[in-house]
């Protein structure tokens, strides 16, 4: 893999999932980090060519004195900087016999051992917490399973909690021979996304690219540099060897997601076929079952949050300049955790399946670690 870094010459447009014509719905909104078909988009302007290829991420990162450093989503199964767990896998919690819903995943709690009074805090000072985890923090929290308080913590001046910043364009249409706003199509409002200072998009890919290039990233044409940079390939090579290694053992193991997972299934209803997606793998059972008909899996629990809508075009089978929208998916979002009592693979890493081209546009990339 060529590993490469994207930063924005000016603002990005990305604009969301949802249906937008001026004069209908005035506010038009992006959404960050971009996902992998306007990454995948982008790069193919610059090849000038229609080329599959393989991608990871898209990440973040930043500039520091040491040289680059590779940032991942926060993971979500975490209250302050205590990790939560499986309710089936504490039995010293005190919430051991609580009733729940077993067609569902298990409730999540604190570790047994976790003080009563951790609920209270005295707040001195006010803190922010990293909502981007650079890769020294990952790799300790793939080969330890903890994040320490110290760790969440964001550095002075980093902009670790939140590296970007929106800002708000108006675009108008003025009447022709006269100073007013049309009244039809006239006025839209479009939210832009700029990255703080010394902060980039960080991709992976499976082809060189002749750097330092430009590229149209988002809408407007607004343009991102691509420089190639070998030190995000050695960290994440580093955090994929973790990775594997935990995968391989075999034991319970919590898998943390760290771009949108894509976890679609068609299904009949009516005669009709559909698509549904929700926010862990369709070949993911749970290990709980309700009845002694089912077959349990491995899957015990999960910690996620609302859904990542992705909008993306399909293209016209005989005119390959003509597209139209296709139906949105709904992705679970980076940082989710699934609670497994035995590690499972996805049936997108198979080559040879046809949703195996989620996984080549960067979708649902997980790294193991090993519960302890």
């Amino acid at each position: 893999m060529f590993w490469y870094t994207l930063t924005p010459l000016d603002i990005l447009l990305l604009r969301d999932a949802k249906p937008f014509t001026p004069g209908e719905r005035a506010w038009a909104g992006s959404v960050f980090p971009p996902n992998g078909h306007s990454i995948v988009g982008a790069l193919r302007g610059l090849l000038s060519e229609k080329k599959n290829f393989r991608l990871v991420g898209p990440f973040l990162c930043r500039q520091t004195d040491t040289g680059v450093k590779l940032y991942l989503p926060r993971p979500l199964g975490f209250f302050k900087s205590t990790p939560l767990m499986p309710l089936a896998w504490e039995s010293d919690s005190h919430l051991r016999n609580a009733l729940w819903d077993r067609s569902q995943p298990c409730p999540l709690v604190k570790p047994g051992s976790t003080p009563p009074d951790d609920d209270v805090e005295i707040v001195t000072t006010e803190k922010k917490f990293r909502q981007y985890l650079p890769y020294e923090v990952v790799s300790k929290y793939l080969k330890t399973g903890i994040i320490g308080e110290e760790d969440w913590l964001v550095i002075k001046d980093s902009h670790e909690d939140k590296p970007w910043t929106v800002e708000t364009r108006s675009h108008n249409a003025i009447e022709e021979g006269s100073r007013q706003v049309k009244d039809a199509d006239g006025y839209f409002v479009e939210n832009g996304i700029r990255l703080c200072a010394g902060w980039s998009l960080a991709i992976g890919i499976d082809t060189e690219i002749e750097t330092p290039s430009t590229v149209r990233l988002g809408g407007e044409g607004h343009r991102s540099i691509v420089k190639q940079c070998n030190e995000l390939g050695e960290q994440w090579a580093s955090l994929q060897k973790i990775s594997q290694q935990n995968f391989q053992q075999g034991d319970k193991s919590i898998a943390y997601l760290v771009t949108p997972g894509v976890f679609e299934r068609k299904h009949k209803d009516n005669l009709q076929n559909s698509s549904l997606c929700r926010a862990f793998p369709w070949e993911w059972k749970l290990a709980h079952t309700v009845n002694g008909n089912q077959t349990p899996g491995n899957l015990v629990s999960l910690a996620t949050e609302k859904p990542v809508a992705i909008s993306c075009r399909i293209r016209d089978k005989e005119l390959s300049t003509k597209s139209i929208p296709a139906p949105q998916v709904f992705a679970a979002p980076p940082g989710s955790l699934y609670y497994l009592n035995q590690p499972q693979s996805l049936f997108q890493d198979d080559s040879n399946t046809k949703v195996n081209s989620w996984r080549q546009l960067g979708y649902s990339e997980l790294l193991w670690l090993t519960y302890k």
